[in-house]
């Protein structure tokens, strides 16, 4: 007859619920991943089979899971896997702030589709250039640098210490990510219609019986998107460079 103690119970459940919390919190606030359109069942698996390979290599805690030390613990390892996911969620944030400049400039600011990512409405360049920067994201294998980084945290942060690690202060810093980088991204494309506005505008002060609303929205428009073309290649390098700054930063606020 198999008999399994109480101290037995704790113990599997210590090794197990901890890690399980952090890594379910990171893949429901985590990019692609943590979309509604993907399944909840999978979420789910992901996290099961990540703890499954994570908990065996973590040090034994003794610390009770039902304690208040636990509960405490439970929320520590919480603010953790949400914390990393943001950090992620930061950087995409700003791509799609990029996107919303330049649609502004072009104006496509009006132009606003339903956008599954984020179960709201967004501006056409801002979904294009979503979707591009998901595309990047995946041919780099940045979901499974991802989970290495996750796989990481555990060993700068291990579960079972006492008190809260990391630097929260350095994270609320990353944010400003959103407006710097945003605004990087979109430079180019603001250089070239802040110059097709001013030729514009010296164009109607040329010929004053010109109609510029009939001419200057397909013009603006379609230098917007040849600009927009031209400036792929300038895109692939910055979004690859954005991530990989994204997973330091994942670590850096475990420390």
């Amino acid at each position: 007859m198999i008999s399994i103690t109480s101290a037995q119970l704790d113990a599997w459940l210590v090794l197990i619920v901890w890690p399980l919390t952090r890594i379910l919190a990171l893949i429901a606030t985590a990019p692609i991943i943590g979309t509604p359109q993907f399944p909840v069942s999978a979420k789910i698996g992901l996290a099961v089979a990540l703890t499954a390979l994570v908990a065996p290599t973590l040090p034994a805690s003794g610390i009770d899971p039902g304690s208040g030390a636990g509960i405490l613990m439970l929320m520590r390892e919480l603010m953790l896997g949400v914390g990393m996911g943001l950090t992620m969620r930061v950087v995409f944030a700003a791509i799609g702030m990029a996107g919303d400049v330049i649609g502004l400039q072009m104006g496509l600011g009006f132009a606003q589709f339903y956008d599954p990512q984020t179960n709201a409405t967004a501006p056409v360049i801002s979904q294009f250039l979503g979707l591009l920067a998901s595309l990047v994201f995946l041919a780099m294998n940045g979901h499974l640098m991802l989970i290495a980084t996750l796989v990481e945290s555990f060993h700068s942060a291990p579960p079972g210490l006492a008190g809260l690690p990391g630097n929260w202060l350095m994270l609320a810093r990353w944010g400003s990510t959103i407006l710097q980088a945003g605004l990087l991204l979109s430079l180019p494309l603001i250089a070239v219609l802040l110059i097709t506005n001013a030729a514009l505008a010296v164009l109607t002060r040329a010929a004053p019986a010109l109609n510029i609303f009939a001419i200057g929205f397909p013009i603006t428009l379609g230098i917007g998107f040849l600009g927009l073309l031209l400036a792929m290649p300038y895109f692939e390098p910055n979004f690859a460079r954005l991530f990989e700054g994204g997973l330091e930063m994942m670590l850096r606020i475990t420390r």
